[in-house]
């Protein structure tokens, strides 16, 4: 566990240009690792409360055999506004963008560095942002990996200190509680001592708190489950591929689970990482990478790459193919062979080490697993 907790080696890890870009509703950091490749899409983070991308996705991200897949991808990492590394405090006149209006704000980020679409990897607060501009953006957004999303409009903040019985209910008190059950609270000290350490002494502890408000007012997503053949064109939900991330003692499980009832079932995967919490992309890096491989391949992305601890699947090595597809095509029709045989890949991924069974009910379901 120790290799992945030195925040200050993980910060100086990978190189990236940064960029101050100019919105509709303020100035946004992003930083910027390779360039768009053709008509691939750029794969864009965004990070969650009481963090920034480095302390969010540079564990995953570093990993070697996420590294393979990215070579063929630019990246791009947005820290929400006053959350990035050195950030300076908001004058005291300062109104911080509503969640919605933090949607809003990245498709300037998109014109700016010339990227045409995303594939959108998003965790808590973050999540909800990337689902409400995708929904907002249908033609930008090619997949959604979310990592504990909540779709609901009531705030945490209460309930968080509720559970904080005996605590001196302070910011970062409450938002360990986003973070981390209980029982990780008490049993991963190194853990839970490196990442509170980080909320409490590298956030603006201000900037944190106007974050953590316009959080916690956000609006229901007001997404719907379609019903195949009859309104999937008319609901309102995500159109894309969705992968849907929880580690199984994490928080956000009943959240993660109502987002699931919500969603496209033919576009859905449901992933609860067994023996995990609420940072699975820091505690389980490797299983997501290969979970987010096997999700871009079926996309019709093919990384012609081998993972090297992961993976005993050789492909060809002659780049990256973009399989045709239709956007408008419904997921329930077999649209590519290989697009078919990498859900089937990332199914049988998750199956291979799964605690739980698949949905084998009648009709259309979310393929939904432990692993």
């Amino acid at each position: 566990m120790s290799a992945i907790l030195d925040l200050d080696q993980i910060a100086c890890s990978g190189n990236g240009v940064e960029h101050d870009i100019e919105t509709p509703h303020g100035v946004l950091h992003v930083t910027m690792r390779g360039v768009p490749k053709g008509n691939r899409p750029v794969i864009l983070t965004y990070h969650d409360i009481g963090l920034n991308h480095k302390s969010c996705f540079n564990t995953l991200f570093n990993y070697e055999d996420m590294q393979e897949i990215t070579q063929h991808f630019a990246v791009v990492h947005v820290d929400a506004p006053g959350q990035q590394e050195g950030a300076p405090p908001f004058p005291s006149s300062y109104r911080y963008p509503t969640m919605d209006e933090l949607a809003e704000m990245l498709p300037s980020v998109m014109t700016q560095l010339k990227v045409n679409s995303v594939i959108g990897i998003g965790v808590g607060a973050g999540a909800y942002i990337l689902s409400r501009f995708a929904l907002n953006n249908p033609t930008l957004v090619e997949g959604l990996v979310l990592i504990n999303v909540d779709p609901c409009a009531e705030g945490w903040i209460d309930w968080a200190a509720s559970k904080l019985s005996g605590w001196t209910s302070d910011l970062v008190d409450i938002v360990m509680s986003h973070h981390f059950s209980t029982d990780e609270l008490s049993d991963n000290q190194e853990l839970i001592q490196t990442y509170r350490l980080h909320i409490a002494q590298d956030i603006n502890q201000d900037n944190l708190a106007l974050f953590c408000g316009s959080y916690q007012y956000r609006r229901d997503l007001e997404i719907e489950r379609p019903i195949v053949g009859l309104n999937e064109d008319t609901v309102n939900t995500l159109t894309c591929p969705a992968l849907l991330v929880v580690g199984d003692t994490a928080p956000a499980v009943e959240a993660v689970v109502e987002c699931n009832s919500r969603l496209n079932p033919t576009k859905t995967t449901l992933l609860k990482m067994a023996d995990c919490g609420g940072l699975p992309q820091v505690v389980q890096p490797g299983k997501l990478a290969e979970a987010f491989k096997y999700f871009v391949q079926g996309m019709g992305y093919i990384p012609y790459v081998l993972l090297s601890h992961l993976s005993n699947e050789s492909v060809p090595t002659a780049g990256m193919t973009r399989l045709a597809r239709s956007r408008t095509t419904s997921s329930s029709s077999i649209t590519s062979m290989d697009s078919s045989r990498s859900r089937n890949n990332l199914n049988s991924f998750l199956e291979g080490s799964a605690t739980g069974a698949l949905d084998s009910q009648t009709g259309p379901q979310t393929m939904e697993v432990s692993c």
